[in-house]
């Protein structure tokens, strides 16, 4: 059984930083893609960053130059690095793989909980 287990959310000023991670726990065979949404109250959830196994990485425009996404392959896990944050980047954080687990060894896409991330202005 895979699970992704997120950390690092929490409060901070407008202006901050936080880092967010996520590990990918269980019987992993591989992994392609990792990479990190959020859902804002009324809101759909958004694609912020993704990181794929050769660490290039995308980013939606509304993040690019202040959001890092990164990945450990060793660790099955991957980082957010968030700077300069905004009020409007309050939202919970989740983040997303594809994994193939030792079971089937086909890939699956799995989700973290989510992490609550709040900026204060």
């Amino acid at each position: 059984q895979v699970q992704l287990v997120e950390s690092g959310g929490g409060l901070v000023q407008a202006g901050g930083s936080l880092r967010l991670s996520c590990v990918a726990s269980g019987t992993v065979f591989g992994t392609r893609s990792m990479g990190w949404y959020r859902q804002a109250p009324g809101k759909e959830r958004e694609l912020l960053a993704t990181v794929f196994s050769d660490q290039s990485a995308d980013y939606a425009d509304s993040v690019k130059g202040r959001f890092t996404v990164s990945r450990d392959n060793a660790k099955n896990t991957v980082y957010l690095q968030m700077n300069s944050l905004k009020p409007e980047d309050t939202a919970v954080y989740y983040c997303n793989a594809e994994i193939a687990p030792y079971a089937d060894f086909r890939y699956h896409f799995y989700w973290g909980q989510g992490t609550q991330v709040t900026v204060s202005s």
